[in-house]
């Protein structure tokens, strides 16, 4: 099986034509693939299928470490819209891409670099059924009681904001992450994200992704913060440069919440699965 590794801001994906796959993409042969020790680790799969629409480069489908499907990763979406470009699945600089959270509208801005239109997020959503209109609302982990703001913006987010970034700096997210992102209340479990305010234009952000752990950086997490960022300010819209880990993404939000997501993704190495890893592969299916 051929394969691609890419990587947006330290967040890395292997990328996989369709029909180069060789086995039922099953959460026991995506745990045994994307191992850390013994497969190839990475904080995702994306499978790239052929979309029956004309108007339609190719559909995404979007896989955990841990086998649960992700219905949108902004930086994996990204590494994917490059790849498609570069690999001459269109020559398009604007095209549509097809994902289990929608339609994704890329513009290629560079060698390495897009503007992706994720779409309209919500405060209120069937990932947080238990919640007010405006999203705000609590959940405990670690001996305390945190303040959220969940945003959907293709998948379910949890924002907390916290004072400062030395308050941010010593939060043990393998710790305090789990319980939250498996909390009661987030039915299809939540993608979780701290942020502190460096400016009204700036904040600073970790994540702790559903079905990963903790992560140089998520572009819907990112977006997640962003917006609850500008919730906090009483704002509906506005461009936030949201510093992560592996570096930094641009979110502009508009009036109705829909979100543009700025940003890069980069090769790392292509390859082929050794007979030895597929013969695992294919016993744990």
């Amino acid at each position: 099986m051929r394969f691609e590794k890419w990587q947006a801001l330290g967040n890395d994906y292997l990328l996989v034509e369709a029909d180069a796959l060789t086995f039922e993409p099953q959460a026991p042969a995506i745990r045994t693939l994307l191992a850390r020790h013994t497969g190839i680790d990475a904080d995702g799969l994306i499978v790239l299928h052929r979309d029956p629409e004309p108007d339609v480069v190719a559909r995404l489908e979007i896989y955990n470490p841990d086998g649960s499907r992700a219905e949108l990763s902004g930086n994996g979406a990204r590494q994917a819209i490059i790849y498609l470009r570069t690999r001459g699945w269109t020559d398009a600089d604007e095209f549509v891409v097809r994902t289990d959270a929608g339609l994704l509208r890329p513009t290629i801005t560079g060698p390495d670099s897009c503007t992706v239109d994720m779409g309209s997020a919500a405060l209120a959503s069937a990932d947080f059924p238990s919640g007010t209109p405006d999203g705000c609302g609590a959940v405990d982990s670690g001996g305390r009681s945190w303040e959220f703001q969940h945003v959907s913006i293709g998948n379910p987010q949890c924002a907390i904001h916290v004072s400062d970034e030395a308050q941010l700096a010593a939060l043990d997210l393998p710790a305090i992450g789990p319980a939250i992102e498996g909390a009661a209340i987030f039915p299809n479990r939540s993608n979780v994200s701290w942020y502190s305010e460096r400016s009204p234009e700036e904040i600073r952000a970790r994540i702790f992704e559903r079905g990963v752990g903790e992560t140089l950086s998520s572009g819907t997490g990112a977006a997640g913060a962003a917006i609850a960022h500008l919730t906090r300010l009483g704002r509906t819209s506005g461009s936030v440069r949201v510093v992560l880990d592996g570096g930094t993404l641009l979110v502009t939000v508009d009036g109705d919440l829909r979100v543009d997501l700025a940003g890069w993704a980069r090769p790392v190495y292509a390859g082929t699965l050794a007979p030895e890893l597929e013969k695992e592969i294919h016993a744990a299916q």
